[in-house]
């Protein structure tokens, strides 16, 4: 049977699932399990036990629920009420702009203190969740990105001129999107709350002290990481601890905020922790069956343009992040695709930050768009919900990712300086 059916098949049984209700973890693994019991002669039920503990057991894993702990902690006490206070004066209407995160963790962290305040502001549902998901995808830009250190190892590119040329990009990026908030807002005068009267630079002094506990926090939880002294799962322990000592020197943590902040975060790890292992059985199902390579292969043989390969690529990486998670999709297809790449001329730090980019957008694609699954966790809404109010962030990617092909400058000039 070959590749278009099978792709097919399992599409159908995607959206089958998901249209009758399942899980999404529990659909990813049904799928995962079509995969390998009709296609590999592996047996399914090793693989998925196997594939699932692993998955699930992981030591680098430990971060992800002490991360959304300390948001639920934030989240329950006053502290990220004071942190809306302290930005308010200075943001107002682009306050938007301030809810960003590196990966859906962080999404979903920074969603449990972000949605509901800024919902309370009356700030539009469409526009704060839309907002969430676009700049939710922001972090894979910034180091210490995993995605660049998988890429840098694969096509034997140095990790350090990844970093560094993610920089640009990402000012690009966010200068995007926080346009099209402000376009938005003078477009939609009337959705937008009512400023109070402009306060004096004293008076935004002063509400920003309500901000340095959180602000403090923060950064020591990513200098730690920055600065070589915490792993990631250090640096979220520290925080878990930072936010308890700040809720109980403000008085607001007590029993009742504990237990809700502890039952929070275990049914929202309990979410993401189960799409995560449904999304590494697929991405071993899908490796069995080799689809990834076969696909890549394909594109290869094609003989493109440059700009031709690229959108071509575009399109392949956004349809296979339906699919895979972004590690699998660089480590399954960049043996096969780096060469062609590098044939055609094109900068393999410039396409570290396109995969980068593509790896984003996959993050708010349906059917499989690991943010929007988070969101609809958070919200209660519809993932097409979801999905639909998330289209402009995803289309101003589209942008930057053109604005990046034609000035590749924006990639490259910054490692040029380096002296490595």
């Amino acid at each position: 049977m070959n590749d278009l059916v099978i792709s097919g098949l399992l599409i159908l049984a995607l959206f089958l699932i998901l249209g009758s209700g399942v899980w999404i973890g529990l659909t990813l693994s049904g799928v995962a399990w079509i995969g390998m019991q009709w296609f590999v002669s592996r047996p399914a039920g090793d693989a998925m036990a196997v594939t699932i503990w692993g998955s699930s057991s992981s030591w680098t894993l430990t971060a992800l629920p002490l991360f959304i702990w300390m948001g639920e902690i934030l989240f329950r006490t006053r502290l990220s009420e004071d942190m809306f206070k302290g930005l308010a004066p200075w943001l107002r209407c682009a306050i938007f702009a301030a809810v960003s995160g590196s990966s859906a963790a962080t999404c979903a962290t920074i969603g449990k203190m972000t949605l509901p305040e800024l919902m309370r502001r009356g700030y539009p549902e469409p526009m704060v969740i839309g907002t969430l998901a676009g700049s939710g995808t922001l972090g894979l830009l910034i180091p210490p990105s995993i995605i660049m250190i998988v890429y840098g190892v694969a096509a034997e590119v140095s990790i350090s001129k990844l970093f560094i040329a993610g920089v640009l990009p990402g000012v690009l990026l966010s200068a995007l999107f926080s346009g099209y908030i402000v376009y938005w807002a003078w477009r939609h005068p009337d959705q937008v709350p009512k400023a109070d009267s402009a306060p004096s630079l004293l008076d935004k002094l002063k509400a920003s002290s309500s901000l340095m506990p959180v602000l403090l926090l923060i950064t020591a939880v990513l200098g730690s990481i920055y600065a070589g002294v915490a792993t990631a799962t250090e640096a979220a322990g520290l925080g878990v601890v930072g936010a308890f000592v700040l809720s109980l020197s403000q008085g607001s943590l007590n029993v009742k905020s504990f237990k809700e902040s502890l039952l929070g975060a275990t049914r929202l790890y309990c979410m993401i922790a189960l799409i995560l292992a449904g999304a590494a059985f697929l991405t071993l199902s899908m490796g069995y069956i080799g689809l990834p390579r076969h696909l890549a292969s394909w594109i290869g043989g094609l003989g493109l343009s440059r700009f031709e390969l690229i959108v071509v690529l575009m399109l392949f990486y956004v349809l296979l992040g339906c699919f895979l998670d972004g590690i699998s999709m660089v480590v399954l297809t960049m043996g096969v695709i780096m060469p062609t790449v590098q044939a055609a001329g094109i900068d393999p730090i410039w396409f570290g930050i396109f995969i980068v980019f593509v790896v984003e957008m996959a993050q708010i694609t349906p059917p499989v768009g690991f943010n929007l699954f988070v969101l609809q966790g958070m919200t209660g809404r519809q993932l097409t919900y979801v999905a639909r109010v998330s289209m402009p962030f995803f289309a101003l990617m589209m942008l930057a990712l053109l604005i990046l092909y034609f000035v590749p400058g924006l990639a490259t000039w910054l490692p040029a300086q380096m002296k490595l």
